[in-house]
């Protein structure tokens, strides 16, 4: 009974920590519902004049980490994309939700959502629960992406679900698309999506990349932009919306040599893992090295590893606490079924674990799948020092069997046979061999047809190659950003007592790196001589390439400190003299000497990361606050 009274307790205060982050976040202008005169549509948001600042500081960073340090090629692709490389990619067939209906209204939720909730919540709320349903529940959560729509559907009616506006009964769950449909050009005729994701733009464009890089391996190429997502019933704020900021990397590796030069340099660090073995035996997620987690097999490969340990430094530099990030495997019930591994970087705040960064290793299957649909090979080739005698596949089809037995479909036949990877191929020749025919699914036609012995050949042949042609595998990481930006914004706040303890004032403590602004200039009293000194300081900071905001009002200079501070502004000039001003430091309220012509290059050395508060305190004399705080 304690322990589930203590739950429901955390839960009330983590509702609570939300709904005053939410509303300074609001009220800040960081980001609101977008169409808000209208009342607003779910799942789209604007960002305010900080939240852009924010988002491009997070991006700038982004693309300084990764672009630059990786040498990575850029690229920026449509938002629209034509259906046939949706379909290529499999969007168009399986990149769906289970959505149930309010029988009465129509009105639409995601059927694996509500099933959740009313599991959480019986955990969480219900005091009289049993050990055995508790543990029933438990279970319902552990299996959820596994349920098919009619075990959902029979969980949901089971356990009694409603819709929980209406309290009215729910339909079947049945699957629903995520992508928003539109149609490219004024017939109607061609149609389109709105991009669900950045990767397909750059596995298209794989050819003229690889012959931009040189003809060489490994390289990657990345794309921020925007993407979209139908959802059915959007919620939680800037973790689940309609249009959303993808940041994603495309490192393409010769599937035979997925070491990484640089792995040495992440070897070392250690961090949160919660390893597919430790989740099915009911272990927690522990502290592994990365190095460690190679070696043993349970990161695939280097490559893999050192895109785990790079995003891991790239989220604690943003000011992501590192005891509440880990790196979750997926399980086996999640792993798309063509990915070698993949991990998401999740980031605990209010709503939960979170994923907001995937990082997978999706084979070769991307460039497979559009060398089949467009007919265009996007491979490598590895030029061999002398030639090579191999033994190859050769797969020679009878086409003039194939013609009589498909007709028109003869073609679509043909590539499929001769695209087919080794092991599929001896598996149908050694069929073949013992009953004289072999099923055999042909994707493009979306059939399974009968093979018969004399439509086709299979052997191994021993021939000289001077190259070794092959498809690339792709390591991808994919960033959520705005999810990334509210975890941020969760871990910067907190609140501290005002001098007169009689309010809470907020606080974002973020680090100077993404701070929307980084300096406040705060002439002490309206004074025409502190004003001119302010806009000395001002042009100062401008040249130096630092953002600031000047605040002249009337106000205390106490209640103006805790006006930037609820922006996460890290440094306050305060012009007191016509030679000399205070600098203040956001998270210790202390405050130094510094002359005119100085504070804008000292202020640069503390947000560009040159120095920190600590190196630039013993400097400079130390400045009572007593007299500017309140």
């Amino acid at each position: 009974m304690a322990a589930a009274v203590a739950a429901a307790a955390a839960v009330v205060n983590r509702e609570a920590f939300r709904q005053a982050v939410v509303n300074t976040l609001e009220r800040r202008l960081f980001y609101v519902p977008s169409f808000k005169i209208y009342r607003g549509v779910a799942g789209l948001y604007d960002y305010g004049p900080p939240g852009c600042a924010v988002k491009s500081n997070v991006l700038a960073f982004w693309r300084q980490h990764f672009v630059l340090e990786e040498n990575m090629l850029e690229v920026d692709c449509p938002c629209v994309t034509p259906e046939v490389v949706l379909k290529a990619s499999g969007h168009v067939d399986k990149f769906t939700d289970l959505m149930v209906k309010d029988e009465k209204t129509g009105t639409c939720y995601r059927a694996d959502h509500l099933l959740k909730d009313f599991c959480k919540e019986k955990l969480e709320k219900d005091l009289k629960i049993t050990e055995e349903k508790a543990s029933e529940f438990k279970h319902v959560l552990a299996v959820l992406d596994d349920l098919s729509a009619e075990e959902l559907g029979a969980k949901i009616k089971e356990y009694g679900i409603t819709a929980p506006d209406t309290k009215n009964p729910l339909s079947a769950p049945y699957p629903f698309n995520l992508m928003f449909q539109t149609s490219i050009g004024p017939s109607g005729l061609s149609c389109g999506y709105m991009r669900p994701e950045t990767a397909q733009g750059i596995f298209v464009n794989f050819k003229d990349l690889y012959y931009y890089n040189g003809n060489k391996l490994p390289f990657a190429a990345a794309q921020i932009g925007q993407a979209f997502r139908n959802e059915i019933s959007p919620r939680q704020g800037l973790l689940r919306v309609r249009e959303f900021t993808l940041a994603e990397i495309e490192h393409f590796v010769d599937p035979e040599d997925k070491s990484h030069p640089k792995f040495s340099e992440v070897e070392n660090l250690e961090f949160l893992m919660f390893p597919r073995q430790d989740q099915v035996s009911g272990k927690s997620a522990r502290i592994i090295r990365i190095g460690e987690a190679v070696s043993e097999g349970i990161v695939n490969n280097e490559t893999l590893g050192y895109f785990i340990g790079r995003v891991y430094l790239f989220l604690i530099y943003l000011g992501i606490d590192k005891d509440r990030l880990r790196f979750r495997q997926h399980l086996a019930n999640e792993m798309a079924h063509y990915a070698t591994d993949c991990w998401d970087a999740e980031i605990e705040c209010s709503y939960g674990w979170i994923e907001c960064v995937g990082i997978a290793d999706r084979s070769a299957y991307d460039l497979r799948a559009h060398t089949e649909k467009s007919g265009v090979p996007l491979v490598a080739a590895e030029k061999f020092a002398e030639p090579r005698e191999v033994e190859k596949l050769v797969i020679t089809s009878v086409k003039k069997e194939l013609g009589l037995a498909f007709k028109a479909n003869q073609k679509m036949v043909v590539e499929a046979l001769e695209a087919m990877e080794e092991k599929e191929a001896m598996e149908m020749k050694a069929t073949l061999e013992s009953k004289g025919e072999a099923e055999f699914y042909v994707c493009t036609l979306g059939n399974v047809v009968t093979i018969k012995k004399n439509m086709v050949t299979i052997s191994r042949e021993k021939k000289k190659e001077h190259q070794r042609v092959f498809t690339p595998s792709v390591i991808e990481p994919s960033f959520g950003i705005g999810r990334i930006i509210y975890c941020l914004y969760e871990h910067s706040f907190y609140t501290r007592p005002s001098k007169g303890g009689d309010e809470q004032l907020n606080v974002f403590r973020f680090p100077p790196l993404v701070a929307p602004i980084k300096c406040t200039v705060f002439p002490l009293v309206q004074n025409q001589q502190y004003e001119e000194v302010a806009k000395r300081i001002a042009k100062s900071l401008t040249a130096a390439g630092i953002s600031y905001k000047i605040d002249i009002t009337g106000t205390s200079i106490g209640k103006r400190y805790a006006r930037t501070d609820e922006l996460g502004v890290p440094l306050a000039i305060t012009v007191d003299s016509t030679t000399t001003v205070t600098l203040r430091e956001r998270d210790s309220k202390q405050q130094i000497r510094v002359s005119v012509e100085e504070v804008a290059t000292v202020v640069k050395e503390v947000t560009d990361g040159l120095n920190a508060w600590n190196d630039v305190l013993w400097k400079y004399p130390t400045h009572s606050a007593a007299a500017t705080e309140d």
